[in-house]
């Protein structure tokens, strides 16, 4: 008898124990994270969302309609899944079914020997080198291979630049024109040593745009 009671004890104490955690740790620190978030930091809170002019909107911004985030990588793509040519193109996405979900994060899984991973790789190089007029051999890893996320807004400076001259000739613009675009919207390393450059292409498309062409 006396260890029913202890187990009933035991087991009521761990329940007690149970729902407290939950409603400070579960609901409490959420809600407290929230609030701090909504007060300091509103537009990051609430997605880094930007409007067709790169300014910060949604949320307490307010301001016009999102056309994008700066923090959530996403296709520039006709219905058909060809990448437009006006636009600069972002690192592939493994995120969902059709790619850049942001709501099914994630990378494809596969080892770098998988045959499935290996053909894939093989064809996004022919496809790029196509399009962008270039050897296969010239084409930088993160053209053809996606991030384990699968949503990185941004690419690499070297991509940036194989870009250059397709675009230029979409928009006809001069292509040393475009060039410098991409270098000044290089972001270096953080702190000096963290990570590495890389252009943001959703604000390089967006500054593409603002030329008028």
């Amino acid at each position: 008898m006396s260890n029913l009671r202890g187990t009933v004890r035991l087991t009521g104490v761990a329940v007690r124990a149970m729902l407290v955690l939950t409603l400070l740790l579960g609901v409490g620190y959420t809600l407290a994270i929230t609030g701090i978030g909504q007060l300091a930091l509103p537009w990051q809170s609430n997605g880094s969302l930007v409007d067709a002019k790169g300014n910060p909107t949604g949320g307490w911004t307010g301001g016009a309609a999102p056309v994008g985030s700066a923090l959530i990588g996403q296709s520039f793509a006709d219905a058909n899944g060809e990448a437009l040519p006006q636009y600069f193109q972002p690192r592939p996405s493994a995120a969902g079914k059709d790619g850049y979900d942001p709501t099914a994060s994630g990378g494809s899984n596969l080892g770098p020997n998988n045959p499935d991973l290996v053909k894939t790789i093989a064809e996004r190089r022919t496809a790029i080198a196509a399009r962008e007029h270039v050897a296969e051999s010239a084409i930088p890893a993160d053209a053809v291979t996606a991030s384990a996320s699968g949503l990185d807004p941004q690419i690499s400076p070297a991509y940036a630049l194989l870009q250059v001259n397709r675009i230029a000739d979409a928009r006809g613009l001069e292509a040393s024109a475009v060039r410098a675009l991409v270098e000044s919207r290089i972001q270096t390393r953080d702190v000096g040593f963290l990570g590495e450059p890389r252009v943001n292409v959703l604000q390089l498309n967006q500054a593409l745009d603002s030329l008028g062409r």
